[in-house]
């Protein structure tokens, strides 16, 4: 009886241990895909208006649609720009041609929207969560913006038409690319002043991306099927990489053949996009120059690609699902109406409980954080 009594005790003791470990109090950490439409021009029939969010851990579900004023209704849109966030500070920021708006990721409720002269576009954030580098449209500058109640706090000025921003993981630098410029900028955000440049390319830049170390960028730039390598530290273009086996021609949208490209979260590949053939291609990036490998046919033309954090999943902005390892897509984005999302602004954000633990960016950017050798 003893016996019996004293284990009922320890298995009550267990119970209780299991009762306050994290994962009893609901502290799993979830995984979501967040996507901001409309999210390609202002076409609300790839999901219509606001900000989706998909369960990546249970075959990428629609979960819900958070409500964005300024992206407008599906009578009235108004084109998402760039969307992203922190963890640190638990929000989220969209922006559209003429506002930013900023949302609180435990409530999904708008904290502040803002507008600024000459607008904005696609921007970035410092990892600390309290900087925003955000580009007028098109325009002469970028705005550095207080990330915790939208207020301006300095302009840069690099005439070069203002359009992508990617902050650096460790928080050092942000990298301004214009659509009238074959150079991209390097900011020091302690000073908030342009340290150097990069380039130049043979063309101006579109989309583009960087290694973990900050050490290269990848560039998309205009009338190349394919991109650009350059060397973030002695500024100078290193490799011009060209698909093969496809031809080129015209593209629905942006008006240059591979708008869009990302690295894979351990570096080792690079993924294009190609509109005129719809398709994504994948490089070796273990080797300089990076060798084509294989490609993958989507359902529309991507005009975008970025990465889940762990790197198991691909999206390019078609709204399919790719499974990186095997190179198939595994399902495609849809909403609560049936209707097939697309998006060229989505990133992953993790969350135990109902607080964010990490998360992604926009851009495919490497991770992989060695120090410069």
């Amino acid at each position: 009886m003893r016996t019996l009594v004293l284990l009922m005790l320890l298995l009550g003791a267990v119970t209780t241990f299991a009762a306050e470990t994290p994962a009893a109090q609901g502290s799993t950490e979830r995984h979501l895909l967040y996507v901001a439409v409309p999210g390609i021009r202002s076409d609300v029939a790839t999901g219509g208006t606001g900000i989706l969010v998909f369960d990546i851990d249970h075959d990428h579900q629609f979960v819900r649609r958070i409500t964005v004023p300024a992206l407008g209704t599906e009578e009235h849109p108004v084109a998402a720009k760039g969307v992203c966030a922190s963890a640190v500070t638990g929000r989220l920021y969209v922006s559209t041609p003429k506002n930013l708006s900023c949302v609180d990721l435990t409530t999904d409720k708008v904290l502040w929207e803002k507008s600024y002269d000459f607008g904005c576009d696609r921007m970035s954030i410092t990892p600390d969560g309290k900087t925003l580098y955000e580009p007028t449209m098109e325009g002469g500058y970028w705005h550095v913006i207080d990330a915790e109640d939208g207020n301006e706090r300095v302009k840069i000025t690099t005439g070069s038409g203002a359009h992508n921003t990617i902050c650096s993981l460790d928080g050092a630098h942000a990298y301004l690319a214009g659509l009238r410029s074959p150079v991209l900028a390097v900011v020091d955000t302690k000073t908030e002043a342009i340290a150097s440049n990069v380039g130049p390319f043979a063309a101006q830049i579109r989309p583009f991306t960087v290694n973990g170390r900050g050490t290269l960028c990848y560039v998309c730039i205009n009338k190349l099927l394919g991109f650009e390598i350059g060397d973030l530290v002695t500024g100078k273009k290193l490799y011009r990489v060209e698909v093969q086996g496809v031809p080129t021609g015209p593209t629905k949208r942006h008006g240059c053949p591979s708008h869009g490209i990302g690295l894979t979260p351990d570096e080792k590949e690079i993924w294009v996009v190609d509109g005129h053939n719809s398709q994504v291609h994948i490089f070796d990036n273990t080797v300089m120059p990076p060798k084509q490998m294989q490609s993958i046919a989507v359902r529309e033309q991507p005009g975008w690609v970025t990465f889940s954090l762990d790197g198991k999943y691909a999206y390019p902005s078609t709204g399919d699902v790719i499974d990186v390892k095997s190179k198939k897509i595994i399902t495609g984005l849809t909403d609560e109406r049936g209707r097939a999302v697309a998006s060229e602004k989505l990133l992953e954000i993790d969350f135990i409980g109902d607080k964010p633990s990490h998360t992604a960016d926009q851009f495919g950017l490497g991770r992989v954080m060695e120090l410069r050798k």
